[in-house]
């Protein structure tokens, strides 16, 4: 399979779309830790509930692929997911003929750094 090569417009282009996945994981990640907590309640109760913990535990299994379902979607445009907490993403891209990566963290209203592919967020660069 061929890795997707975004131009800076191409990027900025899927960023509404990036965002609202962003949301959806977010949302997600926090209701798995909601469940997480309610599932280690019911476990600690004597004698356990064992529906109530089948319960949960489906729901935190759905929760889990759903989540796992949306990474795979921007996986396969060829989005890198960075880091869900804050929200940050790498798009492939060519710069003065070299292979970079286009970076956005939530909050930024546009792609305006790049870094190499071995820098990390912490050698992001302004695209001239």
């Amino acid at each position: 399979m061929n890795k997707k090569i975004f131009t800076l417009q191409e990027a900025n282009d899927l960023l509404p779309y990036v965002r609202e996945e962003l949301s959806f994981l977010q949302k997600s990640k926090r209701s798995f830790y909601e469940m997480y907590q309610k599932r280690e309640q019911i476990k600690k109760q004597q004698p356990v509930d064992e529906e109530a913990l089948f319960s949960v535990e489906c729901q935190l299994e759905f929760l889990e692929l759903e989540a796992k379902m949306h990474v795979t979607q921007l996986i396969g445009k060829g989005i890198q997911v960075k880091d869900i907490d804050i929200g940050l993403f790498d798009f492939p891209a060519i710069i003065d003929g070299e292979e970079v990566l286009l970076c956005w963290r939530e909050g930024e209203e546009s792609i305006t750094h790049y870094h190499g592919l071995r820098e990390g967020f912490m050698g992001r660069k302004p695209i001239r």
